[in-house]
C-alpha cells in the first residue's frame, strides 16, 4: 500500500511537472514577446525620427533651391534700362537705408532715451549696440562685400 500512495504521488508529480515547465515557458515567452514589442516601438520612433529629419532636409533643400532660383530671377536682363536700373537698384537702397537711415535712428533713439533715463552713456552706447547689432552689421557688410568679390570672380 506504501509502494501504491508513493507512486501515486510521483506519478502525480511527474505528470504535473510537464505542466509546470509550460507555464514558466509561457511566461518566459511573454516577457519575450513584451521586450520585442518594445524594442519594435523604439525601432519604429527611431524611423519616423529619421524620416521626419529626411523631410526637414527635403524641405530645406527645396526652400535653397528657391531662393537661387529667385535670385537667379532677379537678376535676369529684360532690356528695358529703366526696368533693369530699378531692378538691380531696389537691394542696394533697402540695404543703405536700413544702414544709414532706420538702424541708426533705433540705436540713437535708445541711447538718448537711456541717457534721459540716467544711464552712463558709456553703458548705454554698449547696451544699445550689443552682439545682435554687431552680427546684424557684419552680415549686411560682408553680404555686399563678397557679392561684389563674388560677381568679380565670375567675369
Amino acid at each position: 500500500m506504501l509502494e501504491t500512495l508513493i507512486g501515486a504521488l510521483f506519478g502525480g508529480l511527474f505528470r504535473l511537472a510537464p505542466e509546470v515547465l509550460k507555464l514558466l515557458d509561457t511566461k518566459n515567452e511573454r516577457a519575450h514577446e513584451l521586450s520585442m514589442f518594445d524594442k519594435q516601438i523604439k525601432l519604429d520612433t527611431l524611423r519616423a525620427q529619421a524620416n521626419i529629419e529626411n523631410n526637414n532636409t527635403s524641405i530645406e533643400i527645396a526652400d535653397i533651391q528657391a531662393v537661387i532660383e529667385a535670385t537667379k530671377a532677379q537678376g535676369t536682363v529684360t532690356g528695358i534700362k529703366w526696368v533693369d536700373g530699378l531692378n538691380s537698384s531696389i537691394r542696394p537702397i533697402l540695404a543703405l537705408q536700413w544702414l544709414i537711415l532706420l538702424w541708426p535712428a533705433v540705436i540713437i533713439s535708445g541711447i538718448i532715451s537711456a541717457i534721459g533715463s540716467g544711464v552712463d552713456p558709456l553703458v548705454a552706447v554698449n547696451t544699445m549696440f550689443g552682439d545682435e547689432e554687431k552680427a546684424m552689421a557684419s552680415s549686411i557688410a560682408s553680404f555686399w562685400l563678397v557679392d561684389r568679390s563674388l560677381r568679380k570672380m565670375g567675369k
